[in-house]
């Protein structure tokens, strides 16, 4: 048996951060003429095409496989809505905001007569103005009216704050209300700050928790902004979807109305969401908050045109002393090293770049490459390039902002903490190493780049991973293709439940709330009063405990473990509970801003890891094992030898050892063992069986079954971002020659969230489009024996051992002969009793 368990990465946001207003996209103090995108280029007028040209020829090899361009766009403005005060028009006009766009102006009429509106448009496209406009018009003709405005992050309220702050408007009293909060502020701006900046996290647990203080706040509660809200995806976006209905039902005076009222007669607050461009943005706006709303999609705003190219980097020279016939011994150079060499010569050539990595670890090397590469060119330009990601310290991080924000800075290697970012305008050139999991974030990140309208460059660069393999060279699969719809499920009995548990804390549940947070409500209702949480009475359903339930928003595992130098007693950082095992294990390499770090011991239970500097020619990777064991099966598709399944599973992982590799070559020093505890998920999943005799039948000797198996699972969880809005990491995988549950071969890919997250749905009903292009993509890789491009998997918990390239292409062949094309909408079968074995063993 053989699985891949996940990482520490998971589906909740970093630390992300927000543009800020002062770029509005909206038509500036220009002629409208010359709102047209230049035809310069990138940094000093230098073109991208340009750029481009020479970063290919330093390379040796042309590692371009593709150049898309995206043309520029002029903008349509629009006149000033009628109902837009003189004051709040002249304070817009001192931003350099003469007149909106023809969208935002749309959007925030919709939202000003009532309606709910999601405005998902392109990066840079002024969505603020759009919530901005009617909240602040609701505020200064009505001085009792109150706004909440919601971001994923702490950082992109506070550069929300900023951008209201400065438009200097009487009465209005801005403040952002979260952790970073002094307590002295707090009680000042529960009872005088009419436009509250916050995050779900403190919605969740400080301020619906404390409504009695907020009461005055939430009675005249006009407007709830949600900012970004396609990153409210998965298990954090469902806890985050019952968190505003708790928000809805404590919201309005007494006896509000169910529905949208006009924002001048105090009824129920109007909800006015901004995404990123995605797909169907009305239903899953309506999804997230329980209500109609009205989606304007059409982008209006001018547009630089942007250079977008595809880069894989070139294979590295083989050992001389190798066998010639062993084709793993010729690998890509890493994607880290070709963004940090990227990075370190756009920087030399005077181009403001932002780099996005992945990963914490991976920020953090590639800023420390590029500052080594450009200080060996040049004493001191390495000081111009930087990381950021979360687990810094709020201090570093503002002073990181700052100095982006200012010039200071001239390269910065980021997680996906500044896909959403600060005020960005001013940068020349993105580079993107790896598929960040979905084409909306590709675009979100591209979209950062463009200095007031000039063109720009976008670097995607390609990992050793069959995902960006196979977009690099199927163009056709990134570009010209919409973006993806964002993925929740109110409706998961995990993130119900205890929603429901908080909610009877904050008020008794009442008839009316089964309606409010959907289906499933009432089932959950009725278990939480059989195990005791809740005691019915004749008007309504009360908690019982004193204590509130815990409840983690974000899926992260639990409780951030603190990093501490261990001489010092120096806090350095914070890491998540669910990436503790994996990047805080002792003998750990732990990164902080270019400074090594070594563990030396975890503490679970104090949530505490000691850590010494040290700069060791090695680095670490944390091993694991999985079992998983079928619960339950909700829908099949019997196709003869095939079956397709989806349903609930247990799975078990455990941390059992760690790899140090040389850093410089890869090369494995030693495996040591270790001692973590276990940890248990019930989740949803997809599987598919073949019967033993369709193997042999394609010419799969039964030996190579295990090799064969554990292949196609790598490729298809490698493949299946293509087709669900995730990315590898927030998804697991397991494979057999005979699985005690099925009694067949079987390949398992499921979710790595309590209760599931979707992405298992969407594969179910994307099988015959996710798994063909699997086999394009392992039989179209050049490597003869298999490789990370197309069937190694960077988190294998067996050391990618079995494999077997061609005979996973056979599995595949075999599977996409039998299976429909069509597969049917996910279903239980009539039978009380549905098979979890192979129906033709």
């Amino acid at each position: 048996m053989t699985s891949d368990d996940l990482s520490s990465a998971r589906l909740s946001p970093r630390d992300d951060l927000k543009p800020s207003p002062d770029s509005f996209s909206s038509a500036r103090r220009s002629d409208p003429d010359e709102l047209e995108p230049s035809s310069g280029g990138v940094g000093s007028g230098r073109a991208p095409a340009d750029l481009l040209g020479r970063l290919r020829a330093r390379t040796g090899t042309d590692p371009v496989t593709h150049v898309e361009r995206v043309p520029a766009r002029a903008g349509e403005p629009a006149p000033w809505p009628d109902w837009a005060p003189a004051e709040l028009r002249a304070a817009f006009a001192r931003r350099g905001v003469l007149t909106p766009w023809r969208h935002q102006a749309e959007a925030a009429t919709l939202a000003y007569e009532g309606r709910h509106v999601v405005v998902a448009t392109g990066t840079a496209s002024g969505k603020s103005l759009a919530y901005q406009l009617p909240a602040l018009a609701t505020l200064l003709a009505d001085p009792r009216a109150t706004v909440l405005y919601l971001a994923p992050t702490k950082a992109l309220a506070a550069d929300q704050l900023r951008a209201v702050a400065a438009l200097e408007l009487e009465g209005v009293r801005p403040a952002c209300y979260d952790g970073d909060t002094p307590r002295a502020e707090r009680e000042w701006i529960r009872k005088h700050s009419r436009f509250v900046l916050t995050n779900p996290d403190m919605l969740h647990h400080g301020i619906l928790p404390g409504h009695a203080q907020w009461s005055g706040f939430l009675r005249r509660l006009t407007y709830v902004v949600i900012d970004e809200c396609h990153t409210y995806r998965g298990v954090f976006g469902s806890h985050v979807a019952h968190v505003l209905r708790r928000l809805r039902r404590l919201s309005g005076p007494p006896g509000r109305p169910t529905s949208a009222a006009l924002p001048g007669s105090r009824g129920a607050p109007v909800f006015v969401l901004a995404s990123a461009t995605s797909g169907d943005p009305a239903t899953t706006a309506g999804r997230l908050t329980g209500l109609p709303v009205t989606a304007v999609t059409e982008d209006t705003s001018p547009r630089g045109g942007v250079t977008f190219a595809l880069w894989e980097p070139p294979l590295l020279p083989r050992d001389a002393a190798a066998d010639p016939q062993d084709d793993l011994t010729q690998v890509r150079r890493s994607a880290l090293r070709e963004t940090a060499d990227l990075l370190a010569d756009t920087v030399a050539e005077g181009v403001r770049t932002l780099a996005f990595v992945r990963s914490r670890r991976g920020a953090e090397v590639v800023a420390a490459n590029a500052r080594r590469a450009l200080d060996e060119a040049a004493p001191g330009l390495g000081d111009r390039v930087a990381a950021y990601r979360a687990g810094y310290l709020r201090e570093e991080r503002r002073e990181l902002e700052r100095a982006l924000l200012h010039g200071d800075l001239l390269g910065l290697a980021s997680t996906n903490a500044l896909e959403l970012g600060v005020d960005l305008v001013g940068l020349d050139a993105v580079l993107i190493c790896g598929y960040p999991g979905t084409r909306a974030s590709v675009w979100q990140q591209a979209g950062r780049a463009g200095r007031s309208g000039q063109e720009a460059l976008a670097v995607l660069v390609a990992r050793d991973d069959p995902l960006d393999t196979y977009l690099v060279h199927h163009p056709e699969a990134l570009f010209g293709r919409p973006v993806e719809a964002t993925v929740l499920d109110p409706a998961n009995p995990y993130v119900l439940a205890p929603q429901l548990a908080c909610a009877a804390v904050e008020a008794p549940l009442t008839p009316a709330d089964l309606t409010l947070f959907g289906a499933g409500t009432k089932e959950a209702v009725d278990q939480l009063v059989a195990a005791g949480a809740l005691r019915a009475r004749p008007t309504g359903w009360y908690w019982r405990h004193r204590e509130r339930p815990e409840v983690d928003l974000r899926g992260e595992g639990g409780a951030p473990v603190c990093v501490v130098e261990a001489a010092t007693g120096r806090l350095l950082g914070t890491v998540d509970g669910g990436s503790s095992h994996f990047l805080l294990h002792s003998g750990a390499v732990y990164l902080h801003q270019g400074v090594s770090y070594v563990v030396d011991s975890l503490d679970l239970a104090d949530g505490c890891a000691l850590v010494h500097p040290e700069e060791p020619d090695w680095s670490t990777h944390a091993r694991d094992v999985t079992s998983l064991s079928v619960v339950s099966v909700r829908s099949y598709v019997d196709a003869g030898p095939v079956g397709l399944f989806l349903g609930e599973v247990d799975v078990t992982s455990q941390v059992v050892s760690y790899q140090r590799r040389r850093i410089a070559t890869g090369e494995v020093i030693d495996t040591r063992p270790l001692d973590l505890p276990a940890r248990e998920l019930r989740t949803v999943a997809v599987w598919f069986t073949l019967s033993p005799q369709s193997l042999t039948t394609a010419g799969v000797e039964p030996a190579d079954v295990p090799g064969a198996l554990h292949a196609a699972e790598h490729a298809a969880i490698g493949l299946l971002p293509l087709t669900a809005t995730c990315d590898r990491w927030d998804i697991g995988g397991l494979s057999t020659a005979v699985h005690a549950d099925t009694e067949a071969p079987t390949v398992f890919v499921y979710d790595g969230h309590p209760g599931g997250a979707g992405f298992a749905e969407r594969a179910y009903s994307t099988a015959t489009a996710w798994l063909r292009a699997t086999r394009d993509a392992i039989a179209e890789c050049g490597c003869e024996a298999g490789c990370p491009s197309c069937v190694q998997s960077p988190k294998c918990g067996n050391g990618n051992n079995p494999l077997s390239k061609p005979d996973a292409v056979r599995v595949l062949d075999v599977v996409l002969a039998n299976l429909p094309d069509g597969i049917p909408a996910p279903r239980t079968p009539a039978d009380a009793d549905p098979p979890s074995r192979h129906p033709a063993r």
